[in-house]
């Protein structure tokens, strides 16, 4: 199972090229697919990340939706139509189509975000604020995780 995690701050170059971050590379070594899945993101102004095999299990969950469910209309519009595949290349880096960057507000650098399962790509200003509007969030919150054995 790929596992993303740290943030990482890279440039994109004059052709539009960005490293993905070499321990995200490894998350997704074991793959079919030598490269991400990116979508724009439903929820907040960022691309969501994530390797093949967990796009292929978001599929999976989707058909136990019914046919004629407008979510379903819904989800497959913003998810698996807007979904590209993007191959590394051979130094690991991906071309972000123009339309994902915009979504985002990305210019000349990106911030990969570790989630877990999947990562997120975020203009670094706005990371910054919506990662101080978790935190203060959480401290409100606090969270209790059960983690069994």
């Amino acid at each position: 199972m790929s596992l993303f995690l740290s943030s990482y701050e890279n440039r994109l170059d004059t052709k539009g090229r960005v490293s993905v971050p070499a321990s995200f590379r490894a998350s997704v070594a074991a793959e079919d697919f030598a490269g991400v899945v990116l979508y724009r993101s439903f929820t907040n102004n960022c691309i969501e990340g994530l390797s093949m095999s967990r796009m292929e299990k978001m599929a999976a969950a989707t058909d136990k939706m019914g046919v004629f469910d407008s979510e379903l209309d819904d989800l497959s519009a913003m998810l698996f139509a807007d979904a590209r595949q993007l191959a590394f290349d051979v130094t690991g880096r991906i071309v972000i189509p123009s339309d994902l960057l915009a979504h985002a507000g990305i210019t000349d650098t990106a911030v990969f975000v570790g989630r877990g399962n999947s990562f997120q790509i975020w203009n670094p200003d706005a990371f910054r604020a919506a990662q101080e509007k978790s935190l203060q969030n959480l401290r409100a919150a606090r969270p209790n995780l059960k983690i069994g054995d």
